[in-house]
């Protein structure tokens, strides 16, 4: 039967206002999972009403999964913001870098110079020509969000704070921070100087995936350290700024800032049942909304997803023919530990692999080159894959090579 015009038309205006309330200017994406992180290249995004469940009013949030990278929730995520004492998480994360290249060590001594003593803000009161040994320093940085502290380490690492902000930047674009540009390295509010919610989310996971270490000092509720100057020594008082590590079960960090343009500023992070979250608001009216909203979006997380976690231990690997090489055969191992992100409703034991390899490779192979791979569905549908590498090298067999391999399978049958 042909609708009416009148049906038409009523049907029209239906959708429309239906399109109004599902789309609004500000909205959340739920399930947003980046390339190459564990997944298929697809982007899964679900336009939901979540954001009127969350009912956040600060005017910039993310919540990412940190082993997959996954985006669980998003306001105006690539917003440009001031992002306070928060840049010091790439400060930290420099710091963690150079202490793991072996360039520095905890107890290596630092030297406070005039400028570093200088700064105002969040301080520890260093003094020129102090010195103080890098562990401490960088207690001082996470626990008291120190800006002097945070320049004495950028001039020790760097030489100069203006080299190490350079660094910064750069460490930043290797990240994926497309809408980042550090002035400084503590955050104090200057021109020029913004991040978004989401690449702080993005140096969030850098720092708590390949440094999980930094918990120990983040975790810090109290603590003192000693000045020792010309003056003598005297004792400061370290007090935590994050009051989600005294409220917060599983709470891991990780770093909060304000100023009075940036208003109020959080990245959170915590770990329950194996799974990574980190939730980060941006230009919150006051440091309760900051503190009580994380801490939704965590709820949120926890609540809605569970994590599926691979590390392919009991996996096993067969050798890859080699063709022309010294050796007939290549072992393999797995690249990487695969991890995906399970919505409400989805079992991880639901997911199943398939292992892969090359009928062949052909001489030379290097080690680390690709053999193979492990492919993970769900629902018979792919969702992601890791690599299997090449455990060594394999040279290509020359002449006196191929006439060994006659003799020794002529003689010993091998």
């Amino acid at each position: 039967m042909e609708l009416s015009m009148k049906k038409i038309f009523q049907i029209i205006i239906s959708c429309t206002l239906i399109l109004t309330l599902i789309a609004p200017g500000i909205h959340a994406r739920i399930g947003q999972q980046l390339p190459g992180v564990g997944t298929d290249d697809e982007t899964i995004m679900v336009t939901s009403m979540v954001d009127a469940q969350l009912n956040l009013s600060s005017p910039s949030a993310v919540l990412l999964e940190g082993s997959t990278g996954t985006i669980i929730y998003e306001k105006n995520k690539d917003e440009r913001l001031r992002p306070a004492s928060i840049t010091k998480i790439m400060t930290i994360l420099l710091i963690y870098e150079a202490l793991d290249s072996g360039q520095i060590k905890l107890m290596d001594e630092v030297s406070v110079s005039e400028h570093a003593a200088s700064m105002g803000g969040s301080q520890v009161y260093l003094e020129p020509y102090e010195v103080q040994n890098v562990e401490t320093l960088l207690k001082c940085i996470v626990v008291a969000s120190a800006n002097d502290a945070s320049v004495a380490m950028a001039e020790f690492i760097a030489g100069s704070e203006e080299e190490f902000v350079a660094r910064m930047n750069e460490r930043a674009k290797e990240l994926g921070m497309n809408n980042t540009n550090f002035v400084n390295c503590c955050g104090l509010d200057e021109d020029n100087h913004y991040s978004t919610a989401y690449d702080v989310a993005l140096m969030s996971r850098e720092l708590i995936t390949k440094y999980p270490e930094v918990s120990n000092y983040a975790l810090i509720w109290m603590d003192t350290f000693v000045h020792t100057t010309r003056k003598g020594q005297t004792e400061f008082g370290l007090t935590n700024t994050n009051k989600l590590i005294k409220s917060y079960s599983g709470i891991t960090g990780l770093k909060t800032g304000s100023t009075s343009l940036a208003k109020y500023c959080l990245s959170a992070t915590a770990r329950r049942d194996n799974m990574d979250l980190i939730a980060v608001i941006m230009a919150a009216p006051d440091t309760k909304t900051r503190f009580g909203e994380a801490a939704k979006l965590l709820n949120y997380g926890f609540a809605n997803y569970k994590i599926f976690v691979d590390e392919n231990e009991d996996t096993v690997l067969e050798p890859v023919r080699v063709v022309k090489g010294v050796e007939d055969t290549v072992p393999g191992k797995v690249g990487s530990a695969y991890s995906y992100l399970c919505a409400k409703g989805v079992s991880p034991e639901d997911i199943r692999k398939e292992v892969i390899f090359n009928e062949e490779v052909f001489a030379p192979v290097a080690k680390g080159d690709k053999i193979g791979e492990i492919v993970y569905y769900l629902d018979n549908k792919k969702i992601g894959s890791v690599d299997i590498l090449a455990a060594k090298d394999v040279l290509k067999a020359g002449y006196g090579d191929c006439i060994g391999k006659v003799l020794k399978r002529y003689f010993l049958g091998k």
